[in-house]
């Protein structure tokens, strides 16, 4: 005689720590992309594409007004080799600072916490940053242009010096603005000076030395002439780079320490 037996349900294993944590960093992520233009996808598209709409206005502009490249041939490659270190930093540091105030309301669950969301919210910048170089790469070969540089190795190391520092003032800004949320609107008005004054439009080594001078305080436009270097190692640009590094890992190890004593002393 058979007797029935009932059988115990099957217990899943727990998940292992590791995979929480890779799980959370990528619904946050996809959060993320779905939290830009529209609510959607394709907003998130559409922030990848502004760096070649930013380039093709600037150039229209040259075009309109006459104006010829002071470096090169091609004024496309020379506007975009101001163009994207300094968009990749001010992105970066920018959108990291917004997508923590964002995501701040989920880490009332005991799964995410404030640094995962700093987290998730610099891996979207940097593939968004290099998917946009891409397309402008893509851009110029399609419009005849050259976008290879005469040195990748130095062109390659100044743009990833850029997504550096983004990276580092953007840890910064985060514990700014967890004191002061309306600081976001602040640091917007400073980069936008910062990016107008950086060298973008010109070429800051062919200012007076006295001016030139100056300029080389300001990271970003060293960040500029490290690129450009890569393309025409002729120019007559002295790059600190002890400097340069200096605010990376200054501002990184600043802003670490601002998410360890402050953003997370916050309620």
């Amino acid at each position: 005689m058979a007797l029935d037996v009932e059988i115990p349900p099957s217990v899943p294993p727990p998940m292992r720590r590791s995979d929480v944590y890779l799980r959370v960093i990528s619904a946050l992520m996809l959060r993320d992309m779905r939290s830009r233009f529209g609510g959607n996808y394709w907003g998130y598209l559409v922030q990848v594409l502004w760096p070649c709409v930013h380039i093709a206005i600037i150039v229209g502009a040259m075009t309109f007004r006459g104006l010829k490249s002071p470096m090169g041939d091609s004024a496309m490659v020379f506007v975009a080799t101001g163009a994207v270190p300094a968009l990749a930093f001010q992105y970066i540091s920018r959108e990291v600072m917004k997508g923590y105030l964002i995501h701040k309301p989920l880490t009332y669950f005991p799964q995410v916490k404030k640094f995962d969301t700093v987290v998730a919210r610099v891996l979207v910048e940097i593939v968004s940053s290099f998917m946009g170089m891409t397309l402008v790469i893509f851009g110029l070969f399609c419009f005849g242009s050259d976008p290879i540089p005469v040195d990748l190795f130095t062109a390659i190391t100044g743009y990833l010096a850029a997504i550096a520092l983004g990276i580092g003032v953007g840890w910064i800004n985060v514990g700014i603005c967890s004191i002061f949320p309306g600081y976001v609107l602040a640091y917007i008005l400073v980069t936008l000076t910062l990016y107008l004054s950086s060298g973008v439009y010109f070429l800051a080594c062919y200012m007076p030395a006295e001016i030139y001078s100056i300029m080389k305080y300001n990271p970003i436009t060293q960040l500029i002439e490290w690129v450009r270097l890569g393309y025409d190692p002729t120019l007559p640009i002295q790059i600190d780079y002890l400097y340069v590094f200096g605010w990376i890992f200054g501002s990184l190890t600043i802003g670490l320490l601002m998410e360890r004593y402050i953003v997370r002393a916050q309620a």
